[in-house]
């Protein structure tokens, strides 16, 4: 009994070294923690279980049967996260690379089939030279059963990836079909084909960084919403990203009891709006005001920052925040902002988050780029997923709203159960300046001081049309509100809303524009 007690912690220890001392300070050197000290960092002091520690990959060729390679290059298991259960894997670099083979791959579909079982979530750790070669099409078919359970997991349970090394090839889709993408600067990349490649085939010279780094990703092609400095603080965003999902797409999101009072007024709000309404503000000054805490988690902070999408809670109850940013493009909707806003609108519905929309657009951006780039395509996803989205939905218009922009930040007809507009809202088809170009073309033109006569015009369409009571007249508005009573107004809609059901016809699946 002890000789065998004995063996068994001898293996344990050796397979739990990784590729050796070398290989770890290797990876040290580099910046980055080994794929065990991620998984100390992220679960509780003392609660992860591992699982298949003791499985090795079976493959003959080229040699492969006489290389050990401890865990396949893989650690995957379950713990708890700030108490809750969570399920993960992490690539062991330092072990033949992390190259993912046959057995390596199994064991990452394992703990997917285990987090969906268990109905929590999955976080993976990449850190791979991505699939293992002498394993050939096995790889690859390892890689097929990850994908294919990436999309099963999809709205069931959240799914979060953190490249903190290399993820190249088809090792870059199974993060970009989870729902949120973490990258470190400078030690994790993410392309399909790598600067060598680029180079041979259009002759372009460019470095690991600045093709898929963590910046590249973050603010060029969205593909990852959170650029960190390093492993430690990437592990710590998840952990706080966990703190507002529910585990599952059958439960609602964590409640937190509020420090904040639910009637706090702020009235700077009824100042915060510049008095010409074409000047700028920061968006993310109203939501501070009007969050708990003026706490809230913004992923694609650095992409499209035209558009604001965020984590927050009010009252203690998680919601997600969908804003333009009149700062940047005057707030205009274009075709990544509409990407942003309609893949965290999906994620906030499949997983039980009401919806608060803060809508200050001027329209859609105009232009050649825009057009040919799709803009009608990408607009018309942004429709689609709010008109989907059932669960509770909140409006507030604090300035401008304009044409069809208006009615994509969930107006009344478009789903919103819940309108509100602040005094000085500009509900309208377009802006005044156009408009009395439009309508009053002759008498301008015909008047003998056509400028002034334009001056007027402007200001008497702002009278009879610039202004939300126009549209509370006709109940497209529920509520004109102070500035300064919107948080205790928001909550009280959140409140009578959060038994809502919502009924959509039975159907496979809607053909959404993409």
């Amino acid at each position: 009994m002890k000789e065998e007690n004995e063996k068994l912690s001898k293996l344990e220890a050796e397979l739990k070294a990784g590729g050796g001392e070398k290989s770890i300070q290797k990876q040290h050197e580099s910046g980055k923690l080994t794929a065990r000290e991620r998984l100390d960092l992220f679960f509780d002091k003392g609660t992860f279980q591992e699982t298949d520690l003791f499985v090795q990959h079976r493959s003959s060729n080229f040699g492969l049967d006489k290389v050990a390679i401890p865990a396949d290059g893989v650690i995957t298991g379950f713990g708890k996260v700030n108490g809750r259960t969570v399920c993960a894997y992490a690539q062991d670099f330092t072990a033949r690379g992390g190259t993912l083979g046959e057995m390596h791959a199994r064991k990452i579909c394992r703990v997917m089939d285990m987090a969906m079982k268990m109905k929590a979530p999955m976080v993976g750790f990449i850190d791979s030279g991505g699939a293992r070669i002498q394993e050939g099409i096995n790889a690859l078919d390892g890689y097929s059963n990850i994908f294919y359970r990436n999309s099963c997991a999809s709205g069931v349970i959240p799914q979060i990836s953190a490249v903190m090394g290399p993820a190249a090839g088809g090792a870059v889709y199974s993060p970009a079909m989870t729902d949120f993408v973490f990258m470190v600067k400078k030690t994790s990349y993410m392309f399909i084909t790598g600067p060598a490649v680029v180079k041979s085939v259009t002759s372009e010279e460019i470095t690991n960084e600045e093709l898929g780094g963590a910046l590249t990703h973050s603010t060029k092609s969205g593909v990852t919403q959170f650029a960190c400095e390093n492993d430690q603080e990437a592990i710590g965003e998840i952990k706080k990203l966990l703190g507002y999902l529910p585990s599952n797409n059958e439960e609602k999101p964590p409640y937190t009891k509020p420090a904040d009072t639910t009637d706090r007024a702020d009235k700077a709000l009824n100042s915060i709006l510049p008095e010409n309404s074409n000047k700028t503000y920061n968006m993310k000054d109203v939501i501070k005001a009007i969050v708990d805490n003026g706490e809230f988690l913004e992923p694609s902070r650095q992409w499209a920052q035209n558009m604001i999408t965020a984590l927050a809670r009010m009252n203690g109850q998680v919601i997600g925040i969908i804003a333009n940013q009149p700062s940047f493009l005057a707030g205009c909707l274009d075709i990544n902002a509409s990407d942003k806003a309609t893949r965290f609108i999906r994620f906030c519905d499949a997983f039980n988050i009401p919806l608060l929309t803060i809508a200050d657009v001027p329209g859609f951006l105009p232009g050649s780029h825009q057009e040919w780039g799709g803009i009608i395509r990408h607009g018309a996803k942004l429709l689609w997923c709010y008109a989907e989205a059932t669960v509770p939905k909140i409006t507030l218009i604090i300035r401008k709203a304009y044409g069809g922009a208006y009615i994509a930040m969930c107006s009344q007809g478009l789903g919103a159960d819940y309108t509100l507009a602040w005094p000085q809202a500009e509900i309208a088809v377009m802006g005044a300046e156009a408009a009395a170009d439009i309508i009053f073309s002759k008498e301008i033109q015909a008047a003998a001081d056509p400028a002034a006569a334009k001056e007027q015009k402007i200001t008497e369409y702002r009278e009879t049309l610039y202004n939300p009571y126009v549209a509370a007249k006709m109940g497209y508005i529920n509520a004109v509100i102070q500035p300064s009573e919107t948080r205790g107004k928001i909550i009280a809609a959140l409140e009578a809303l959060k038994d809502k059901k919502g009924n959509r016809p039975y159907k496979k699946h809607g053909n959404i524009p993409m």
